[in-house]
């Protein structure tokens, strides 16, 4: 297993060697039901601690409330410094101090610990973040770093590059978690950091944990013509691997969250980390064609900085558009076809527009909102 050695923070405090997969536990096998397949799961757990994995990474809302209490009754079997548990504030549930003191207190009965090891604020945004602040959550999680309930503070982000320096240079964080992927290297989405944000990070010398480095599994399951330059390099090894790798070959990244919800998806990402190879020049070029194919196959160039809501007939503009630029993409028709049928609400598709035009008034990059909303509602239409 690889890992990597975190500096010592203010030249204090022990040292930290996290393993450089990290376990996500967002995305574990379930029961028909839609519970925990808790027998599947704790043995996935098991296995990945038993190959090296020492990160295990959950949050407060994960699998309807119930992950940290499954996550809490499985380490309860494991010598306490044998791992490193992560759990996440969830600041959209919090109107006060009080509420948040009450969620914090709360997930460490539910985890069944006496300290957590990295605590975040969970999915921050600029704005989402000064709240937080002027409620004085902030600081009272710093207290309770000084306490020693939590050994280091730190966050998850889904902001601009903007809005995470702003966050950023606040406070003396230990540590962040962005999402980041050959993909989305781009600054200019509105809830992506992209290349900057890695930038920033290094800049600031905060250490980095990665998100969504396959982005949702899409980047596992690529389409023939897009992973061409990847099988001709390296014929044997998956599509995720090649993620997993770049996003490791930056040297601020630290850990690695992969949400394994299978036994094969373990396997392949244990084979990946157990002698891990940085990316070599050739291998990059080959990763960099490949994220110049998939752009190219995007349907329209919206960042989803929703400038063009709200609408006044209900369409989720910026959604709508997501979901047809992954069949561009990514092909996978009857993913998306299930995805727009069984997970997308009516209320909020293109057959709803009615052209009025206010969308194309406000689009910074002026796009043609009207049409585009007309041709993807055929296309997922047919699917």
């Amino acid at each position: 297993m690889e890992y990597r050695a975190w500096k010592k923070q203010n030249g204090a405090g022990e040292s930290i060697r996290t393993s450089l997969l990290g376990y996500g536990c967002m995305r574990f096998p379930t029961t028909p039901e839609g519970a925990i397949d808790e027998p599947r799961a704790e043995a996935l757990l098991n296995a990945a601690r038993d190959a090296g994995v020492n990160y295990f990474d959950t949050a407060y809302p994960y699998h309807g409330g119930q992950s940290e209490p499954f996550v809490g009754r499985v380490i309860a079997k494991w010598p306490r410094e044998s791992f490193y548990l992560a759990t996440k504030m969830p600041l959209w549930q919090c109107g006060s101090l009080e509420e948040a003191q009450h969620i914090f207190e709360e997930q460490l009965r539910r985890l069944g610990v006496e300290y957590i090891d990295f605590y975040l604020l969970h999915s921050l945004h600029a704005a989402r973040y000064d709240r937080a602040r002027e409620m004085g959550i902030v600081d009272w999680l710093w207290e309770q770093k000084k306490l020693g309930r939590i050994r280091s503070f730190g966050f998850s982000c889904h902001d601009n590059a903007a809005g995470l320096e702003h966050i950023l240079r606040d406070q003396p964080w230990d540590f962040c978690q962005l999402q980041y992927n050959y993909l989305d290297t781009d600054d200019r989405a509105e809830e992506i950091s992209g290349d900057r944000g890695y930038q920033l990070t290094e800049e600031l010398n905060i250490p980095l944990i990665i998100m969504e480095p396959i982005k949702g599994g899409t980047l596992a399951n690529l389409p023939p013509e897009a992973e061409a330059p990847l099988r001709a390099l390296r014929p044997e090894t998956s599509d995720a691997s090649w993620a997993l790798r770049w996003v490791g070959s930056h040297r601020n990244v630290h850990v690695i969250l992969s949400g394994m919800s299978a036994e094969d998806q373990l396997t392949d990402n244990l084979a990946t980390f157990a002698r891990f190879e940085p990316l070599t020049a050739a291998e990059t070029a080959a990763v960099e064609q490949t994220a110049a194919f998939l752009h190219s196959r995007i349907k329209i160039g919206c960042t989803g900085c929703r400038y063009c809501m709200p609408c006044p007939m209900g369409v989720d503009i910026p959604d709508n558009f997501s979901i047809w630029n992954k069949l561009g993409m990514f092909g996978q028709p009857e993913a998306i076809k299930h995805q727009w049928e069984a997970r997308f609400p009516d209320a909020e598709k293109a057959s709803h527009c009615v052209r009025c035009g206010k969308c194309e008034a406000a689009c910074p990059q002026h796009l043609p909102i009207r049409n585009a909303l007309a041709q993807l509602q055929q296309e997922l239409n047919q699917l």
